[in-house]
């Protein structure tokens, strides 16, 4: 701890939390790192005083062999089970299942993370050994269960058999004493959702999602995989630790792709980046040195033959070192990360275009060849790369990095656009128009034009079904990972209320539905919401296997505060910053904010009535002194909000861009004459 410390105030990461608002009570972190279970869900057979487990307040008895009873932790929790064996015979038995979903609460099998199978029972149960002994029994650390939220007891023996203080110790998050202890925070109510808090809930749901997959070092999935009706998390995960992983129950493994959505969840929530630092050290450290290729996954997975996931760890690079500003660690894998650049330019053939080789990717089908998502990916780590080389003073290469871009992004647009569909193609001979590469396309800025991202965001509509995006490269399926790209595209197109929609649909549908954990956010599903995601390429129609924690879900959380509050760090460590809220989604007000290690930057805005009856937009901005940024609202900018089920629909006039210095502003727009007062 003491060690983890130090690095934290050595790369100005541990600073002040963020201010208490009616927002905390959305905070699905619990407030103790040993929690107790808060309802019963179920039971069967014979049992006495079973509600003296919730809360550890007694002893429970099972009189009946085939006994269960499932005990709820009311979120999404991780970590190993303690209990007391208060009475048990010669012959006694029990036995323990875990799951997130309740799909799967039975007596007979943990829902599965091991390996997928079709019976949706590999992973089985954990049987305490016998005979039972009185006293304190400890889960095994190789058996932690990383996320569930379902725990069944099963007793195996007419004799009776009782048990009391059924407790769960929390694994993740190691160097967090408090997993409450958050640095960034959102507000805003939805006036037309069914419900008006949905998105304060779903912020703080991928932010705790996040957490959930920040783990200890050794507690890795087991690579070759535990043998049918066991489970082991036991393996070592990288470098250092604590590490970001893809999923809490699985795979518990680093992925680069993932972390592109992970990671600015992270910063805005917890800004706790030593686990990222960790993670792309990871990656890092296992470069080919002939090569230059970087892996797919960590270990122990160790998975090879991803040109897009090795581009996601350049990427990844450039988002840690804007984030904290950590330019010692860049240099010390600078030499590594040069070649994993040169790696995927050496691909670039005569077309002036990437040849992707190396197929694995997010699930999606196909992808090989000259393929528009992986040119789009090359094009965002050429200007990024550029970026960093910048602030390292490697003036020629920042030179060489950011002429190259300029060049793929012309030959982007020849290759791929289909200008009769408003979307970009997959590759150079197909008609199919992917969701990830026109979403790339919007949020990497290689369209060019304004009226290219609002057909992309109105082409990528045509894919969408009640509860999300169906994508054309992986039919039958909603990926909240490259959904979470979308959602974005939709903000920069200026399609406030397409964006709300599609937040509704699709991280609505998973935030309520009875089939998930209802506190973190699932990996996936099929179009008609079923939990069977990649039923047919991967996870051989186990649904039981899906997670229902994966950081690569949580998308949310850093576009609300991105966008529809609007404040973001446009470059390191925010020494400059940005605060362009999204005003035509009918939201009447937001509040926010975030830390870096030079201080706080928080902001509100809200519509409002002044003295005269006029509609009034106030906002509030407050950054580290020796920053600087700029207020952006658009002249003549469209504006629409509902309060009291009332729609108003506006024009803020006169909104130029103001410039501020770091400090606290209060600023005001007025619809009526249409000016910009500063008050402050």
């Amino acid at each position: 701890m003491i060690n983890i410390l130090l690095l934290l105030l050595h790369i100005g990461l541990v600073g002040s939390l963020a201010p208490p608002g009616d927002w905390d009570r959305f905070n699905y972190a619990p407030s103790s790192r040993v929690v107790t279970p808060v309802a019963i869900h179920s039971s069967h057979g014979q049992l006495e005083t079973p509600e003296n487990l919730i809360g550890a307040k007694g002893k429970a008895t099972f009189a009946s062999s085939g006994s269960w009873l499932a005990l709820d932790f009311g979120t999404e929790v991780g970590g190993l089970i303690s209990l007391d064996i208060n009475t048990a015979s010669a012959n006694s038995t029990l036995a323990l299942s875990f799951t997130e979903s309740p799909m799967f609460i039975r007596p007979t099998a943990s829902d599965d993370s091991s390996f997928p199978s079709q019976n949706t029972t590999y992973d089985g149960i954990l049987r305490v050994q016998a005979p039972l002994v009185t006293g304190l029994w400890q889960q095994p650390a190789a058996t932690l269960r990383g996320g569930f939220r379902f725990l069944t007891l099963v007793s195996g023996s007419n004799a009776p058999l009782a048990l009391s203080n059924v407790t769960c110790a929390i694994s993740f998050m190691p160097h967090f004493p408090d997993l409450r202890a958050y640095t960034g925070y959102f507000s805003a109510e939805h006036p037309t959702f069914h419900d008006p808090d949905f998105l304060t809930k779903v912020w703080y749901g991928g932010a705790y999602t996040v957490q959930t997959n920040t783990v200890p070092l050794d507690t890795g999935r087991k690579v070759p995989f535990a043998s049918a009706g066991t489970w082991a998390n036991n393996a070592h995960l990288g470098v250092a630790g604590p590490i970001i992983v893809d999923g809490a129950k699985r795979d518990r493994a680093v992925w680069p792709g993932d972390m592109g959505i992970a990671v600015p969840t992270q910063f805005v929530s917890t800004n706790d980046l030593i686990p990222t630092r960790n993670a792309l050290a990871t990656m890092f450290a296992a470069i080919n040195l002939k090569t230059g290729a970087l892996p797919e996954s960590g270990p122990p997975l160790n998975q090879q033959g991803s040109d897009t996931y090795h581009a996601w760890t350049l990427i990844g690079t450039h988002n840690y070192h804007l984030f904290s500003g950590d330019t010692e660690w860049v240099r010390e894998i600078w030499s590594n990360f040069t070649k994993a650049v040169a790696f995927l330019e050496g691909k670039v053939d005569s077309t002036g275009l990437i040849n992707i080789t190396g197929l694995r990717d997010w699930a999606r089908l196909g992808g090989g060849g000259h393929n528009s998502e992986g040119n789009a990916l090359l094009y965002q780590v050429l200007v990024t790369a550029s970026d960093l080389a910048v602030q390292l003073n490697e003036t020629q290469l920042a030179t060489a990095w950011a002429t190259n871009a300029t060049a793929l992004k012309g030959r982007f647009n020849d290759a791929f656009w289909d200008e009769g569909a408003g979307l970009y193609k997959d590759n150079l001979t197909t008609t199919l128009h992917p969701q990830d590469a026109n979403s790339f396309a919007v949020l990497f800025n290689l369209t060019g034009s304004e009226e290219k991202n609002q057909r992309i965001s109105e082409g990528l509509q045509n894919n969408w079904n009640a509860i999300g995006p169906v994508p054309p490269e992986l039919p039958d399926t909603i990926s909240p990972f490259i959904t979470g790209f979308e959602l974005q595209a939709h903000f920069i197109a200026g399609q406030d209320k397409r964006a709300m929609d599609l937040l509704e649909r699709t991280w609505g549908y998973m935030l309520y539905t009875d089939l998930s954990v209802q506190s973190t956010l699932l990996e996936g599903f099929t179009a008609n919401g079923s939990l069977s995601y990649r039923y047919y390429d991967g996870y051989n129609n186990d649904p039981a296997y899906t997670s229902h924690s994966h950081g690569w879900s949580s998308g949310p959380t850093s576009a609300l505060t991105f966008y529809l509050l609007g404040l973001t760090v446009t470059s390191t460590q925010g020494q400059t910053w940005n605060f362009a809220p999204h005003l035509n989604t009918g939201v009447p007000a937001a509040e926010g904010g975030f830390e870096t290690p030079l201080g706080r930057f928080d902001a509100s805005w809200s519509f409002d009535e002044d003295s005269n009856g006029n509609d009034v937009l106030n906002v509030q901005i407050s950054t580290p002194p020796g920053t600087a940024g700029t207020v952006n609202l658009p002249s003549d900018m469209l504006a629409s909000y509902t309060r009291n089920g009332l729609t108003k629909n506006l024009t803020l006039r006169g909104s130029p861009e103001i410039t501020l210095q770091g400090g606290t502003h209060e600023l005001s727009w007025d619809t009526d004459p249409g000016m910009c007062s500063s008050l402050g």
